[in-house]
């Protein structure tokens, strides 16, 4: 490990140099002022062509500055690496039009610029030192296997390729097994992520034997792994396996209405770990570990169908009819546009209270994450068709009814001594 330190203290000596040093100004230069400039000035080019604008300027005043015999190699390879790294932003525009959104965001910031990047990084190093001497460096051993800068890149670079890089391919390998063996959606899921895992662990075990890992070693990390779970880590391998479990079942499904604390809630994604759900009244993601849906109750509204049936209360007072009121509360229902016609909105006489019939208005919705929107709309009717037919909605009411309170007879004081009748 010293002997690497050692090596990148090194190539801080390049910068000494004073065309190292002029050449980085100059980079930090134009940079800056590329920043600067007021888009508006730019506004008649393509956006294509404004991601081209700044790196071939760059390009321009390295080729400028070289033909009077300066050096400009840093400059020009600068001027390279951002031309590559704006290309990817183009590259981005033309995936749009072949995948979804989120996947080329996530193929953008977890593959493509992090490969430009450590691609950039290797170029680099190799024009300070040699790359085949530093790969021959020791960092340690583990296991009794020595372990050199070549084997520990290789294996954290492999390692992220099968973490990040193995979605889209596995992806592939369960849409066809879909078509083959006719499974469900989320059937398909499930075997997606198997499909992958799997790969990562086939791969990973082949990382190990490529750094010199035997197969005591390999047998002594898994002991480790089984203690691991047993005590820090067996919540995450439960709700790992419950992840597995929820996708072969289907009972937890993305577009799925869940209640939760009373709320409605969207499955949204369905990950190994968590599931994450989204509520609407807030537009709050809430991520609920896998687990929970085999430990607590859940209710959906969409395991079959979704369709719901909501309720409204209602009181009206004594002095009307309630078969009237509740063939009103019933057209009433109808007509609201989002309350369905099939099944009949239906309504019942619930209750006698102190001071009104409670009734109860029974209706069907199609879409369960706009309950509340809908109860707010017959709520609403039913306040114009009670008004209309003059019908009201009493409310409690007490009165206090003030009594004469009775004169007090008045007693005999104690001092006086009554008369003595004497025979």
């Amino acid at each position: 490990m010293s002997q690497l330190l050692w090596e990148i203290l090194g190539w801080l000596g390049y910068l000494q140099r004073s065309a190292v040093v002029a050449q980085v100004l100059l980079i930090l230069g134009v940079s800056v002022g590329w920043h600067l400039i007021n888009p508006r000035q730019l506004g008649s080019l393509h956006p294509a062509l404004r991601l081209l604008v700044a790196p071939i300027a760059m390009l321009l005043i390295a080729w400028l500055i070289e033909l009077p015999g300066g050096k400009t190699g840093l400059v020009s390879y600068a001027g390279l690496c951002w031309l590559g790294w704006n290309l990817l932003n183009l590259l981005n525009q033309l995936l749009q039009l072949l995948l979804p959104a989120s996947s080329i965001h996530q193929l953008e910031s977890r593959l493509l610029r992090p490969l430009f990047l450590v691609l950039v990084g290797l170029n680099l190093i190799s024009k300070f030192d040699n790359p085949a001497d530093l790969g021959v460096i020791k960092l340690g051993s583990l296991f009794g296997e020595v372990l050199t800068v070549n084997n520990v890149v290789i294996a954290m670079l492999v390692t992220y390729l099968l973490l990040v890089g193995t979605k889209l391919p596995a992806a592939g390998v369960a849409w066809l097994l879909q078509k083959l063996i006719g499974c469900s959606n989320s059937s398909r899921k499930a075997l997606e992520l198997i499909i992958r895992y799997v790969v990562v662990a086939i791969g990973i075990t082949a990382v190990g034997f490529h750094i010199g890992l035997n197969s005591t070693a390999l047998v002594a990390i898994a002991g480790g792994l089984s203690v691991g779970l047993g005590f820090g880590i067996k919540e995450v391998f439960s709700n790992f396996i419950s992840g597995i479990w929820l996708l072969f079942e289907g009972s937890v499904r993305p577009g799925e209405i869940l209640m939760v604390d009373g709320d409605p809630c969207e499955v949204r994604k369905l990950g190994l770990r968590a599931t994450l759900l989204w509520r609407d009244r807030d537009n709050a993601e809430l991520l609920i570990p896998n687990q929970m849906f085999f430990t607590a109750q859940a209710t959906s509204y969409t395991a079959t169908d979704r369709m719901r049936r909501s309720e409204i209360r209602v009181g009206a007072a004594y002095r009307h009819d309630p078969q009237v009121v509740l063939k009103l509360l019933e057209q009433t229902a109808l007509g609201v546009p989002r309350v369905l016609n099939d099944p009949t909105p239906r309504a019942l006489q619930v209750h006698y209270g102190d001071s009104a019939i409670e009734y109860s208005l029974r209706y069907w919705i199609s879409d369960p994450m706009s309950n509340i929107g809908i109860v707010s709309e017959v709520n609403q009717a039913i306040w114009t068709a009670f008004k209309r037919e003059g019908i009201e909605i009493p409310f409690p009411q007490q009165v206090n009814t003030v009594r004469e309170i009775p004169a007090f007879r008045s007693e005999p004081n104690a001092g006086d001594t009554p008369p003595v009748s004497l025979h």
